[in-house]
């Protein structure tokens, strides 16, 4: 049986689009019946125009997201997590990693004068959960799901987003890190691989670990 609560009281599921981030923090938090903070990418109007075409687009998306991110976590506090147990989608730093993606130097020199002056410091996570998978698993997820805006996503930019992913984790130390190969398990429809991974977030403490079930890929 899950267990139904957990040492933790903030914890991070991060990742590429279409590795299951979301469906994740949902299930954690619904588990927990922890406070669920998600950054609702559907609310920002100018995604689907970037995804069409991101000459001219991403600067507004980038900033749309950076505002609304920061406005979400500049209520929570670092002593409101003894209170309740959060489970969030995504990190506040993932911001400047999409916009380093998407922007060329100029927007990013604009964008980043923005962020520095953005005074918000946002509750430390006490678990970062990092989902991996190959971009071919990515694109079979993302057409299965079936979102129209999302079917516009290339290949090319998901490359560069999971490279740009790898090279963020690589050097990570903020807070302990679990990386997940999830593209060799489903936590939300097979019960075992959930009570498994449930194992591996119970066992993180400090540093990283790799947890890495050794199974055919599930696409």
């Amino acid at each position: 049986m899950a267990e139904t609560s957990t040492a933790h009281r903030y914890v991070v599921i991060e990742g590429p689009i279409g590795v299951g981030k979301t469906s994740l923090a949902r299930r954690l938090a619904e588990l927990w019946s922890a406070d669920l903070i998600l950054e609702q990418a559907e609310q920002n109007p100018f995604l689907e125009k970037f995804y069409r075409d991101p000459v001219g687009t991403a600067l507004p998306v980038q900033l749309h997201f950076l505002f609304q991110r920061t406005q979400q976590l500049a209520g929570l506090k670092q002593q409101d997590l003894f209170s309740s147990v959060r489970v969030a989608d995504y990190l506040l730093e993932k911001d400047r990693l999409f916009a380093r993606v998407t922007l060329d130097d100029a927007e990013f020199g604009l964008y980043d004068q923005v962020y520095d002056r953005l005074v918000i410091e946002p509750p430390k996570p006490d678990l970062v959960i990092y989902l991996q998978a190959p971009v071919d698993v990515l694109l079979q997820r993302i057409s299965r799901r079936g979102l129209r805006m999302e079917s516009l996503i290339d290949r090319p930019y998901l490359e560069k987003l999971n490279e740009a992913y790898a090279r963020f984790f690589h050097d990570y130390d903020a807070a302990p890190l679990l990386i997940v190969n999830a593209a060799t398990l489903d936590p939300l429809a097979n019960e075992a691989d959930f009570a498994e991974l449930l194992s591996a977030i119970a066992r993180m403490k400090r540093g990283r670990l790799y947890f890495n079930p050794v199974r055919p890929s599930m696409l």
